[in-house]
């Protein structure tokens, strides 16, 4: 599969680690918003995952016996488990005891305000659009894909392989994670299998 970005394309930007902590800490209050986008927030900094599946979460995701999060993949049209942090499933479980009213919908998060419906992804992207505002964070892109782009630069940083990179974001191809790197090509040249052709 070829890449969708080419030389000369101008690279995208996703948060660093000190603005994640800046957005992260717009949520440290405790106003219904604050306690549910906590929540949200948490699973797209852990989890680097795309609005629509943080949308399509349902509360029979959470194994909480085993300690793992399931996710139905997008666009692989696949499921990934992943292990639910301590942090993630503190947030969650706030949000469902202090917060989410029983109900028979099994998405697992909804709006705040009567009618109350499962939030769809554009909803998710505003939970993180409006927050990114409000610190007047610009330049960068916008709503959770700018988490998502942090998360694998964060994992790059860290030493991960590109396909571990890959395979923790869902990507089928290294050329999909290659995207998310072009934005550190430092990282990259500690991949000794990758092909950097077109991208330095």
């Amino acid at each position: 599969m070829p890449s969708r970005f080419h030389p000369g394309t101008p690279l995208p930007k996703g948060l660093d680690r000190e603005e994640v902590v800046r957005l992260l800490a717009t949520t440290e209050g405790s106003q219904p918003a604050d306690v549910r986008d906590r929540a949200i927030l948490m699973v797209l900094i852990a989890y680097g995952l795309r609005s629509g599946e943080v949308a399509g979460l349902r509360l029979e995701d959470l194994d909480w016996e085993e300690e793992t999060l399931r996710v139905r993949r997008s666009k692989p049209g696949r499921t990934h488990h992943y292990p639910l942090s301590r942090g993630v499933g503190q947030a969650i479980v706030r949000y469902l005891c202090e917060l989410r009213p029983p109900r028979p919908e099994r998405t697992l998060f909804l709006t705040l305000n009567a009618p109350l419906r499962p939030l769809t992804r554009d909803a998710i992207g505003h939970v993180v659009s409006s927050r990114l505002d409000r610190l007047g964070i610009t330049g960068k892109r916008r709503g959770p894909h700018a988490l998502r782009h942090g998360a694998a630069q964060h994992l790059l940083d860290q030493g991960l392989s590109m396909k571990e990179v890959g395979d923790y974001l869902g990507h089928r191809s290294i050329s999909a994670t290659s995207a998310y790197a072009k934005v550190h090509l430092g990282a990259l040249r500690e991949v000794a299998d990758i092909d950097l052709e077109g991208l330095a």
